[in-house]
């Protein structure tokens, strides 16, 4: 029998094309993920174990937890020298880092502001630091000089010698280029950029003068790590953290298999989507091979083979199937790696070099699910051409399809489907996380239902076709539409496969149109200020911009967002402290009650939401406690008197008090945002005048307030276009499915074909009938798929759109419309080769086909 299967396989290999082809995207998909995903890994394992490389102990300085931030308390010069006269310490060095963005030569910031870091340079004894290697000039060892990394010193068009301007969390400077490096560093490799001044400017800038915010000590030869850590920690102040070298290597070799794991996980769950996908195919390409093969079956039934036997044999064909079809795509899953890393690097986002990595689970995971996969598929077509009845079939050209099958199969689909829709309401009405979770169950069960059913729902919904096939295409169309209701599992199957990526599709896309909706909406309905400044690295603005602000022509009103955050009755309260006259002008607040000019006489205003919850009014007086100088562990009790409620203002905090209130006990402001309104609105005028006044500071971001609706547009449009690429190999698949469906379904109806042909069908209206049975294939799972997606996507924008102001569900129909034309061009382009087949085929031929 494996004979047999194996020539069978042999025989048939041209229909089995589109099956290796599917299996072999899959399988890519799940290879290319694993191998990349080890390279990956083992690229940063092993960046990260050279960074440690010499290392022996790390020190980390205390840490002091205020009112909007954590700092550093510093380790002093004193102690780094303490700690270098340690027995078995080569070398200890200083470090202090913190935010420095460069500018090029057009003033623009080089890298994502996130990702742009300031360091000291270290030199030692030879005047080099280990941790940087010079390919131009030297390290910055006076004020006024800096380095730069390589990456940022190109993209800069700089060279040694060259004027930069740097902007840190203060007012920008110019400095002199002393030398370009390269360096192994994160932020580096991940776009950003890497500034190096001299020790002394940098702790002025990043901490205090002679303090370090952390040291790393380098040991001598066959000195002990251990030893040296415990003997560092009888010099160092109290709460300062101490770990070797080599746990710091490891905790970074987890935290890295850690978030990979999770870039994993994803990348395997759109690898699943399209091998799920592509099970439809393959059941059936045997099912209709089954079918074909009926005769050839019995025939074996009759000389003696068994029913296992003969499952077996289409068991073992599919098995054939899956592995060479997954050795084929694993080898293409090597490329798709290849291609990834090379994509990355595109991108920006630098991956250290090395090997790729295959493992053996890596490729023993993708054999096996391949292989798996097709046999699973194949197992029910397989049991059907078990139950050949030798006699019966040898008269008989297709396999007859019991009515109890059928009822059997839609009571079955029913309650999948009826189950699935009910765990999506209660989902929907349970909100949050845990009513995500009873979504997502029930998308799974419904989806398995209307799979189940969709035979049982191809025979209504194509009907309603019928007018426009019947009147508008004339015979062609009428054949075609009764072609795709001729075996209602087939056209189901088929369907199957592109609602599911469609589901997919039109929910991600609902439920993204709505989300950018609503934030353009809080938007416009919320913010009166023409401009908004904030830093690029999202960190807190210096306060001599507001000062500048204050001071620029044109400015009408200008008030901060400014983190300060206190305790009301002992629970913690985020507030916001902004100019009282001035947040009016620049941001949409209803008073419901009292006056926001109170704020100017030390009480606070307090959003309708927060107020009813806490059952707090204008009038009422509420103990609150400050922390003195921002530091949670020094509070002074103060009365709070409400003053004013507004309506809830999601570009503003719930709780408000003055910029003069939160002085009095922060004296170093955490300035979020700075909102600004201007005589005459927006204009190129008023930018610029709001850029000079900055100083022309890179890393300041100013903007208006399309800018400020396209910051979060982008975001949601980048994810779905990441989304739409994942699924794009589901998609494939599912094309693959039509084109299977109809070149098989051509084969089958030679005959049928040879035969209208014969009465006066000529070859482009037989080619047009092809043409509108895959349009109408691939438009009915596109419309189930729209229909369930839009449904899902309602369900989870009800477990949140409490916590969204303004959301409501938007239905992007010209997007839906474009679903339903790109799956009807899908039909056209996956027909081109059947249809051809079919009008090529020799009458006389065709007619004499059994």
């Amino acid at each position: 029998m494996f004979r047999t299967a194996l020539r069978n396989v042999l025989a048939h290999k041209a229909r089995l094309l589109m099956t290796v082809l599917a299996v072999m995207l899959g399988v890519a998909f799940v290879s290319g993920t694993l191998v990349f995903t080890d390279t990956l890994g083992n690229a940063f394992r092993n960046q990260t174990a050279k960074s440690f490389d010499k290392t022996a102990v790390v020190i980390d300085s205390p840490v002091i937890e205020s009112g909007h931030d954590t700092t550093y308390s510093g380790l002093s010069t004193a102690t780094l020298k303490k700690i270098g006269e340690v027995d078995g310490v080569d070398q200890a060095v200083g470090r202090v880092s913190g935010f420095a963005g460069v500018g090029d030569q057009k003033g623009k910031l080089i890298g994502s502001g996130w990702s742009n870091r300031g360091e000291n340079f270290f030199p030692g004894a030879d005047g080099k630091d280990a941790a940087f290697d010079f390919t131009q000039g030297t390290g910055p060892v006076k004020s006024g000089q800096i380095a730069l990394d390589k990456e940022t010193a190109n993209k800069g068009d700089y060279q040694v010698g060259d004027t930069v301007r740097v902007a840190t969390n203060g007012p920008v400077a110019e400095y002199t280029l002393s030398g370009v490096f390269t360096t192994e560093d994160g932020a580096v490799n991940a776009g950003g950029s890497l500034v190096l001044f001299d020790t002394t400017t940098a702790q002025k800038l990043f901490l205090k003068p002679g303090h370090f915010s952390q040291i790393t000590v380098l040991s001598t030869a066959g000195a002990s790590d251990d030893r040296i850590l415990a003997d560092v920690k009888k010099v160092l102040p109290k709460d300062a953290d101490a770990q070797t070298g080599q746990k710091l290597a490891d905790d970074e070799a987890k935290s890295i298999q850690r978030e990979l794991s999770g870039l994993n996980q994803m990348l395997l769950a759109f690898a699943g989507i399209a091998l799920f996908v592509g099970i439809f195919l393959i059941a059936n390409t045997f099912s209709m091979l089954v079918a074909q093969r009926t005769k050839e079956l019995a025939l074996l039934r009759a000389i003696g083979a068994a029913r296992g036997q003969v499952r077996r044999s289409v068991i073992m064909e599919a098995a054939v199937v899956g592995l060479t079809a997954s050795i084929i795509g694993f080898v293409l899953g090597l490329g798709l790696a290849t291609a990834l890393r090379s994509g990355m690097d595109a991108f920006g986002a630098k991956i250290p070099n090395g090997p790729l990595i295959i493992s053996t689970q890596a490729v023993v995971s993708a054999l096996t699910v391949g292989v798996l996969i097709t046999v699973l598929a194949a197992y029910l077509p397989a049991r059907r051409a078990a139950r050949i009845a030798p006699i019966a079939a040898m008269s008989s050209a297709h396999l007859p399809e019991s009515a109890k099958s059928l009822l059997v199969r839609n009571i079955i689909g029913g309650v999948l489907t009826f189950a699935g829709l009910g765990s999506i309401l209660a989902g929907a009405a349970s909100g949050g996380s845990g009513g995500r979770w009873l979504i997502g169950l029930g998308a799974f069960l419904s989806l398995i239902g209307i799979i189940v059913l969709i035979p049982l729902l191809s025979r209504p919904v194509i009907a309603l076709a019928r007018p426009l096939l019947d009147k508008g295409f004339g015979v062609a169309g009428k054949l075609a539409r009764q072609n795709a209701l001729r075996n209602p599992r087939r056209t189901g199957a088929t369907a199957s496969a592109l609602a599911i990526g469609l589901t997919l599709v039109t929910g991600l896309t609902v439920i993204g149109v709505t989300l950018g909706q609503a934030i353009d909406k809080a938007t416009t309905d919320n913010v009166r200020a023409d401009y908004m400044i904030q830093m690029a690295n999202y960190d807190a603005l210096d306060r001599s911009t507001l000062t500048a602000l204050r001071e620029t022509e044109g400015v009408t009103a200008v008030s901060p967002i400014q983190r300060f955050n206190f305790e009301i009755k002992g629970i913690e309260e985020p507030a916001a402290a902004v100019v009282p006259g001035d947040i009016e002008k620049v941001a949409t607040l209803k008073t419901l009650s009292g006056n926001l000019d109170t704020l100017a006489k030390g009480q606070v205003a307090i959003a309708d939401k927060l107020a009813e919850s806490r059952g707090w009014k204008v009038g009422d007086v509420l103990p609150a406690s400050f922390y003195k100088g921002g530091d949670y562990r020094e509070k002074v009790k103060e009365q709070l008197t409400v003053g004013a409620i507004f309506t809830d203002n999601d570009m503003v905090r719930q709780v408000l008090v003055s910029t003069e209130l939160a002085g009095a006990y922060d004296p170093t402001p955490y300035i979020e945002q700075l909102w600004v309104a201007m005589e005459g609105g927006e204009s190129d005028a008023n930018e610029q005048a709001l850029v000079n006044a900055l100083g022309k500071n890179p890393a300041i971001d100013i903007m208006d307030k399309q800018e400020i609706r396209e910051t979060f547009g982008t975001i949601i449009n980048t994810m779905l276009n990441i989304m739409y690429g994942l699924l794009a190999m589901a998609l494939i698949i599912a094309v693959l499915g039509v084109i299977n469906t109809l070149a098989m379904s051509v084969f089958e109806r030679q005959r049928e074909i040879g035969m209208l042909r014969a009465i006066g069908l000529d070859r482009g209206r037989v080619k047009r009938m092809i043409r509108l049975e895959a349009v109408i294939i691939s438009l009915f799972g596109a419309v189930i798929g729209i229909i369930l997606g839009t449904f899902l996507a309602w369900a989870v924008g009800e477990t949140f759109k409490d916590s969204i102001p303004g959301y409501e569900l938007v239905l992007p129909w010209e997007r839906i419309g474009l679903f339903l034309l790109l799956a009807g061009v899908v039909g056209v382009l996956a027909s081109l080769w059947p249809a051809r087949s079919a009008a090529r085929l020799n009458m006389l031929t065709a007619i004499k086909t059994e």
